[in-house]
């Protein structure tokens, strides 16, 4: 981790690499400083990574620490002061093997990194220093540790540290508040990621305006235009209003304006995000690779073999007899309201799109009026969105409906559609016929893989994601997909549920 940032955040970096000519001097050979190219690499990093790197450090030395004592207190074969004393010196060798991993990286180089992406680095540096921590006690004072032992410690060190994490990373943003970002030109992308910045009920990212070029006439209402991309005026934009991230849309900018703004940024220790022309196409597991030194982007080659569809087929037989079970109490509760809220049936059954456009037939439990199916038509025109009927305020949901809705209770009766083959737990989100009609070319890839309760969409937003975007991450979902991204996107469901965000 580099040294701590110096004067006010990040106006410090705007000398790095250039010379006041109060404090020119030689440099060796005789060469004078002021003809020196100018540095591509900062000196240290913002006051933001330096807080958040350092507090991740901190919270995993603090879980460390309590696995210790807490092994040593259920296990009762130690003195736990002096098991935590003898354990002191292990803590820089810990905090060395977790930066090994890059688990103090991925936070400055990602927007979207989350404490589900340590999942893997956590559980592996626990194996690898747990095996040093177990040879490091046959050697010290304070007793041998027996295999249980260790595996005790590992396991406590590796729930407390991911939960610790998560803590930090919830406190990061009000505590340092949101980082503030600048757009370098503007396209179809950048509409899709001011909507998504701004929909979010903690905003990580603050957007500040826009700099350079557009396309189309993409300026976005309530981001202002701030002035040009040169370097000269980026530098001084980024200092007065401190941004700590620039995102580059690409079909805006050519290889020449992208490779001096990285310079420029480079210089003064603010991270940047591009935007890929073809991002629609691409997806969270594309990898960097080179070829001779030059650099590619690898992109994954979507494989669901018969082992894959098995093991997913399996999770959700398992997760929906589960849940099934589960809330049975409280779909009889529900279809009580339901009855003495409004006239119909407790049932909302719709005609949706499924997999490889097979149709079937989609269990809700019934939010909205009886009649609600035949006022479709005439509050499309009233839709945000013309692609889909999307309203602030229906008027066919009922009071029933409108909590089931913001509870997503409504949903459960799909959990039966899982039960039968024709949805998953995770997938893309089923469309009705008209929607359906509205996804065209490479999109309909989407229907690859058998539709989901929850996904990509419902995790990022939902209705605050229009339905063109909404097709592009169901593409992603099915070019990318993966049982561990199947895991994730259902334990990122429980907060956005929790938080009701997006919900209509």
């Amino acid at each position: 981790m580099s040294a701590r940032p110096t004067g006010a955040g990040l106006q410090a970096p705007l000398t790095n690499g250039r010379t006041d000519a109060a404090t020119e001097s030689s440099l060796p050979g005789g060469a004078d400083r002021s003809s020196a190219p100018p540095s591509l690499v900062a000196t240290h990093r913002g006051r933001r990574d330096w807080w958040l790197r350092r507090a991740l450090a901190g919270s995993d030395a603090v879980a460390l620490t309590l696995s210790i004592s807490l092994m040593a207190v259920i296990t009762s074969g130690h003195d736990p002061w002096a098991l935590l004393l003898w354990s002191l010196p292990l803590l820089p060798c810990w905090i060395a093997l977790l930066y090994m991993y890059g688990l103090y990286r991925e936070d400055t180089r990602r927007v979207g990194h989350s404490t589900l992406d340590d999942v893997s680095g956590v559980f592996h540096a626990v194996l690898i220093g747990g095996c040093g921590s177990w040879l490091y006690f046959q050697a010290v004072p304070s007793g041998k540790l027996v295999f249980f032992e260790i595996l005790l410690f590992g396991l406590l060190a590796a729930t407390l540290m991911l939960g610790q994490r998560a803590l930090v990373r919830h406190l990061a943003p009000r505590l340092l508040g949101p980082e503030r970002v600048l757009f370098v030109g503007s396209g179809p992308a950048s509409g899709a990621i001011l909507a998504n910045m701004r929909a979010q009920r903690r905003p990580r990212l603050e957007p500040v305006g826009v700099a350079g070029p557009h396309v189309d006439g993409c300026d976005r209402p309530g981001l202002p235009r701030l002035g040009a991309a040169d370097p000269a005026s980026l530098e001084a934009l980024i200092a007065g209003e401190r941004i700590e991230r620039v995102i580059a849309c690409q079909p805006a900018l050519d290889v020449d304006e992208i490779t001096e703004l990285l310079h420029c940024c480079r210089r003064l220790s603010v991270k940047v995000s591009i935007v890929p022309s073809m991002f629609e196409t691409i997806g969270p597991s594309a990898t960097i690779d080179n070829i001779g030194g030059i650099t590619v982007l690898g992109v994954n080659q979507p494989v669901l073999s018969r082992t894959s569809r098995l093991m997913k087929r399996s999770m959700d037989l398992a997760g929906a007899a589960v849940l099934s079970l589960l809330s049975l109490p409280l779909l009889a509760l529900a279809a009580i309201a339901i009855k003495l809220d409004s006239r119909g049936p407790v049932l909302f059954r719709q005609t949706r799109i499924g997999l490889e456009g097979r149709r079937f037939t989609l269990l809700k439990l019934r939010t909205m009026a009886a009649d609600a199916e035949a006022r479709r038509d005439e509050l499309l025109a009233q839709s945000k969105d013309c692609d889909w009927l999307h309203l602030d305020h229906d008027p066919r949901i009922t009071r029933v409906g409108r909590f089931l809705r913001l509870t997503s209770l409504d949903e459960l009766p799909q959990l039966w559609n899982v039960l039968r083959g024709e949805m998953s737990l995770v997938g893309p989100r089923p469309l009705i016929d008209e929607e359906d009609r509205n996804v065209e070319d490479w999109a309909r890839g989407r229907l690859d893989l058998t539709p989901g309760i929850t996904g990509l969409w419902q995790v990022l937003g939902r209705t605050t994601i229009p339905f063109q975007e909404m097709v592009k991450l169901d593409y992603t979902y099915v070019t990318n997909w993966s049982l561990w991204g199947d895991v994730r996107l259902i334990l990122r469901t429980v907060p956005v549920l929790l938080t009701r965000r997006g919900a209509n």
